[in-house]
């Protein structure tokens, strides 16, 4: 099942949320996988929450019935399960004390018995049986920054999670605007921290949780869809701009220096990857994007970042895009800039975050108006090589056996070959095969930096932390080989910072590190 084992220690009595039904929409890795419909009740012995849901490969689970009850000031009292996972049927029945948690565990047939100590007034929250997290968004409504969570995952453990950080959240909609509080957070897993975000509103109820170690995204349906956007950070100098596309608009931020101390500012378009992140670009509690707008624009330069096509208050449809769209989009971006009267049209920048590296290279190959490519913790090699590394590194960390290790990468290495000759589907499941096979898919796998930047004339510069363990530092200097074997000894420069990772933030920090847009806006200002 998803990893989420999670927290400890005693906090103050949560607030009363407001009892009604909501439905969530799963996602895994960026595809939708399934639903949860989830009531919170109170009556007088305390409250009552229930669910009943399902949700596609990789997990297959049915949910016929979900019923966790706690006392009016939230102690647990008893938890009752009942579904299919897989093949097989499945129950859990857990009764609760001050301190301990009494499990009946049925799977095809066989019961079994477990008792775990817990701490008093622990959050009960099953892998992957997400209506749980309704209590949890009670608890964190009345806590502080550095406060722990006692959370525990039936019928296997108890563990921490320690509230690093709390913002204000507000959530636009097509209705109207949700707000309410986001918890930066992390669950001190036994295999290694889980750093994620939970959003609830103003009613103390559970809008959505973001697991991006996990690869797991719960959104209610509400804040769910085209035309949701989640404001995490709103820079003092941002208006929101609508950027005309290829039969549809891209909504979009602009970010301007402050004063009016020139007629004119070079500028910078900032490119995210594919998948569902809007152009906040939020990376476990960081908003890369919006971050970086901010600091850029504190050095004299025009940021603009957007929401992809399909994604938050953009138009355009996702089911049939490919990287080269995605591409077509941050050129659309790039030539609306050039003719705003703020900004000097010769010097335009594209930065690439991640796997939207190969969009900016994508783009910059393409439109000579693009002065000048920046790479953040993009990847070197070609998509199909990148997922079996990043999936050959996930296996490491779990305790599978080799062969059932060895079994999970032959599947992906079938997945990926089916994807990208449109054969050999058979024995891979409906559901797996609905997944991956999609155009955005299939471009990400064939895509090769390799042939790509060979035809790229601009200069590159490469950025990495060190830390990074979603794209490793190797990729940063192949990036680097790769662009300095270009014809006529183009520009190509890497940087790498020590301690920081993925999000180019230091541990705990909700902002990317000073010396990264340092080094952007110094090598920007050298080449120009």
């Amino acid at each position: 099942m998803a990893a989420i084992l999670i927290g400890a220690a005693a906090a103050a009595q949560p607030n009363a949320p407001a009892p009604g039904a909501a439905a969530f929409d799963i996602f895994f890795r960026g595809h939708h996988i399934g639903r949860e419909q989830v009531t919170l009740a109170r009556d007088t012995s305390g409250w009552i929450i229930t669910s009943t849901g399902s949700q596609d490969a990789p997990f297959d689970l049915t949910v016929s019935r979900f019923e966790v009850k706690y006392t009016p000031d939230w102690q647990p009292l008893e938890l009752n399960i009942e579904g299919r996972l897989k093949d097989d049927a499945i129950a859990l029945s857990t009764s609760f004390s001050m301190t301990n948690a009494i499990n009946e565990i049925t799977r095809a047939g066989k019961t079994t018995a477990k008792t775990d100590q817990i701490s008093a007034g622990a959050i009960v929250i099953p892998n992957s049986f997400y209506a749980g997290y309704e209590a949890l968004a009670a608890r964190l409504a009345s806590t502080a920054a550095g406060d722990e969570v006692p959370i525990y995952v039936a019928p296997e453990a108890e563990v921490k999670m320690t509230v690093r950080a709390i913002a204000p959240a507000h959530i636009d909609t097509a209705s109207g605007q949700i707000a309410g509080r986001r918890y930066d957070v992390t669950f001190h897993n036994p295999k290694g921290p889980l750093e994620g975000t939970i959003t609830i509103d103003d009613r103390s109820r559970l809008v959505r949780v973001d697991l991006p170690g996990a690869g797991l995204q719960l959104v209610r349906e509400d804040a769910s869809g085209v035309g949701v956007r989640t404001q995490a950070v709103r820079n003092p100098n941002d208006a929101d701009v609508t950027i005309p596309a290829n039969g549809f608009n891209l909504a979009g931020t602009i970010t301007t220096p402050a004063g009016t101390g020139r007629l004119r500012y070079p500028a910078v378009v900032l490119v995210g990857g594919p998948g569902p992140s809007d152009r906040d670009e939020t990376t476990g509690a960081v908003p890369v994007f919006a971050r970086l707008a901010s600091a850029l624009s504190g050095t004299g330069f025009i940021v603009l970042r957007y929401d992809k096509r399909g994604v938050g208050q953009s138009g355009g449809r996702i089911e049939n895009a490919t990287l080269d769209d995605y591409a077509q989009d941050a050129i659309a971006a790039v030539k609306w800039i050039r003719d705003r009267r703020d900004v000097d049209d010769r010097h335009v920048a594209v930065v690439g975050y991640g796997e939207g590296g190969f969009v900016a290279m994508t783009a910059a190959r393409r439109e000579k108006k693009i002065k000048a490519l920046i790479l953040m913790a993009a990847p070197g090699s070609t998509g199909a090589a990148l997922l079996l590394e990043q999936q050959q590194r996930q296996l490491a960390q779990m305790t599978l056996g080799d062969a059932d290790k060895q079994q999970k990468i032959d599947l992906q290495k079938k997945i990926q070959q089916a994807v990208i000759t449109g054969k050999g589907w058979e024995g891979i499941p409906p559901a797996m095969r609905r997944q991956a096979d999609t155009p955005e898919f299939r471009s990400l796998l064939l895509f090769d930096p390799s042939d790509v930047m060979a035809k790229i004339e601009q200069p590159v510069l490469v950025l990495q932390g060190d830390l990074d363990t979603t794209i490793p530092p190797t990729h940063a200097e192949r990036l680097a080989e790769l662009g300095r074997a270009r014809k006529k000894e183009r520009v190509t420069e890497v940087v790498h910072f020590s301690g920081l990772g993925h999000a180019f933030a230091a541990e705990s920090a909700s902002a990317i590190d000073p010396k990264v847009t340092d080094a952007i806006a110094n090598w920007l200002k050298k080449i120009w």
